[in-house]
């Protein structure tokens, strides 16, 4: 019951706090809106340039990765977004969306809350040896929303041509946070292999460190939050719930098992993708929206909805993983 209450706080302050310091700014207290913008990304880049590579360190150095089945865990965190993305869009079809309904509903199946959200639940449902799941889970995130995702979202704005861009594998190598992300993975894993013995000082910095990274960086994300048309769009918030919450898990799950990551260690990288690929929708859902023209309204409304799912999806993760 802890790690579920404690779930629950961490998450709700980190965005109740985000919307709170939004208010403020509307009202004028703390300023123009231009610092607001610049407050999001300091506390984004803080967390996800800064933060985030320590924790992920820490937890990889002291983490069973001699098996190497354990890769498998970036085909199938990648195979996460990819099968969300063609569930939503073939819903999509059978809902009979518009074509901006039809690809904000996309971005919302494609793009899910593997980092902020999900690196907190499985740090406090299956500790830091858990939490060292989530840089291989996230390998290829990069490569694949910006080579998949954003340009199968772009297919349904006005007037696109479905042009390939050539640019993807230098945009890509110049990304700072996917560089960041591979480095620290590098990095980690050099110092498990290398028999070097963790400071002991570093659990209690992750304790620390990886819930505070989850609640700046959710602050980062109520910011932005706006719940004015979310009753409008109920019925594809509840389909979002159902394709995120179990039809992708389902999914996950079953391929991690044919996999053989059941038969390792103790089957944490099979508890690992239970909790990683049933994290509600990620905020990353609502850039081709705003980019390409498509339905932000519906997209935000699936992207509350599925969060304040987390009310009832916590209570079925510890239960379920106690059945694994």
């Amino acid at each position: 019951m802890k790690p579920i209450l404690s779930s629950f706080a961490l998450i709700a302050s980190g965005l109740l706090l985000g919307y709170g310091i939004r208010r403020l700014f509307e009202k004028g207290f703390l300023g123009p809106g231009e610092r607001l913008d610049r407050l999001r990304s300091f506390l984004q880049r803080l967390v996800l340039l800064g933060l985030g590579p320590v924790t992920f360190v820490g937890a990889l150095w002291i983490v069973e990765i001699r098996e190497p089945k354990i890769a498998l865990l970036a085909l199938i965190g990648a195979f996460c977004h990819i099968f969300g993305g063609g569930a939503a869009a073939l819903i999509a079809r059978l809902f009979r969306m518009e074509a901006p309904q039809a690809g904000a509903f996309f971005c919302c199946g494609f793009f899910t809350n593997v980092g902020a959200i999900g690196g907190l639940v499985i740090f406090l449902f299956l500790g830091e040896e858990g939490y060292a799941m989530v840089p291989l889970f996230k390998l290829l995130e990069e490569l694949v929303y910006y080579g998949i995702g954003f340009p199968a979202a772009r297919l349904y704005s006005a007037g696109a041509k479905g042009r390939a861009d050539g640019s993807l594998v230098p945009r890509l190598l110049r990304d700072p946070f996917l560089r960041v992300a591979v480095g620290g993975l590098v990095l980690g894993a050099a110092l498990n292999l290398s028999g070097i013995p963790r400071p002991p000082m570093y659990s209690s910095l992750n304790s620390l460190l990886i819930p505070l990274s989850t609640v700046l960086l959710l602050a980062s994300i109520g910011m932005a939050m706006r719940f004015g048309k979310t009753a409008l769009y109920l019925k594809e918030g509840f389909t979002i719930i159902f394709l995120k919450f179990l039809l992708v898990p389902a999914a996950c799950v079953s391929l991690a098992a044919l996999a053989g990551l059941n038969g390792i260690a103790g089957g944490l990288p099979l508890k690992a993708v239970l909790v990683l690929s049933s994290m509600p929708v990620a905020f990353n859902a609502l850039v081709p929206p705003s980019l390409y023209g498509l339905d932000l309204d519906l997209a935000n409304s699936c992207f509350l909805v599925s969060v304040l799912g987390l009310a009832a999806l916590l209570p079925a993760l510890h239960f379920a993983l106690d059945l694994l």
